[in-house]
């Protein structure tokens, strides 16, 4: 017995099994009866509660400072301590996956664009059916506003189509300066390297076995495979299809992202204004694309002088 809802328990067992007054029992226990009297004036939140329960089933892999974002937009006042002992107190914690083991060592800090269109990210996931059979995923990221430009699911993805997604997303927001993804075959072959010649886009290849050269769309593709197909049984395309669009939208328009102080994307974007982000750790005193993050490609250099980093 040593919390004040304890004694009060044992104060009022004790009455009613010996028929005692309550001073003869608190005596007996060492309670104090302005303690067993005291009635809490603590509102219970019921309504909280209730909203808290149901963003968290809806939003199952959110942790309680995304909830909290969520909720304040929809009028709550109340601070992070409160909302996280809420949220404890209806266990709606979290449950951490195992992930994969990943190689120690010292890692070179990437340059950070500077703007909107600077720099893209690709990379490809894979999926299956509810009968087995496979698909995959072309995600496309703004590495500076963290938009998602697109998410095409087949179950072919080959460079000619590639360069046709990235063809409709450049007619709808402009060219990018800079293209970042890893060594795939869809991504290494004629059609690609042709395009990029035929645009004036530089394309980088990270190094093989070093994902975290492309880090970003990585980080994309963790909360894409955590949130959306973890989550959901697909039976066929047309579903994939929907059910990605209806979360890319989510994405870019209502989930808030923690590296953009819990804007959306399409906000931050918005908001933004040429200029260094995260502080102005990095700042570039000429021209508007960042410096690579991988070595140059095979399709040509990059030239020396236009990028300079001020000391």
């Amino acid at each position: 017995m040593v919390t004040p809802a304890a004694r009060r328990e044992a104060v009022a067992l004790l009455r009613k099994s010996f028929e005692v007054s309550e001073r003869r029992a608190c005596a007996a226990l060492g309670a104090d009866r302005s303690s067993v009297r005291y009635r809490s004036i603590r509102p219970d939140d019921a309504s909280v509660r209730v909203r808290l329960r149901e963003l968290a089933a809806i939003r199952r892999r959110f942790g309680y400072r995304r909830l909290h974002v969520l909720m304040r937009r929809e009028g709550l006042v109340m601070n992070h301590k409160k909302f996280r002992r809420l949220y404890r107190e209806e266990r709606l914690q979290v449950r951490r996956r195992g992930g994969r083991k990943r190689a120690l060592g010292s890692r070179a800090p990437l340059t950070i664009p500077q703007g909107p269109n600077q720099r893209w990210s690709l990379d490809f996931l894979s999926d299956a059916f509810a009968d087995g059979r496979r698909f995959r995923i072309l995600a496309v990221v703004d590495d500076f506003t963290r938009e998602c430009l697109a998410l095409v699911a087949d179950t072919s993805l080959p460079g000619l189509r590639v360069v046709r997604e990235l063809g409709i997303i450049a007619a709808q927001r402009g060219r990018p300066a800079l293209c970042v993804s890893d060594n795939g075959t869809e991504l290494t072959g004629m059609t690609v390297l042709r395009w990029c010649q035929e645009m004036q886009i530089e394309w980088h290849y990270i190094a093989p076995g070093k994902p975290t050269q492309n880090a970003f769309i990585e980080s994309f593709n963790g909360r894409l495979r955590d949130e959306l197909l973890n989550e959901t049984l697909f039976t066929s395309l047309a579903q994939v299809r929907a059910v990605l669009a209806a979360w890319k939208d989510d994405y870019n328009n209502v989930r808030p992202h923690s590296a953009l102080g819990n804007l959306t994307p399409t906000e931050y974007a918005d908001r933004s204004t040429p200029g260094p982000q995260r502080g102005g750790a990095l700042r570039y005193t000429t021209g508007s694309a960042p410096h690579p993050v991988a070595p140059p490609s095979p399709m040509g250099s990059n030239v020396t002088g236009i990028l300079p980093i001020a000391g």
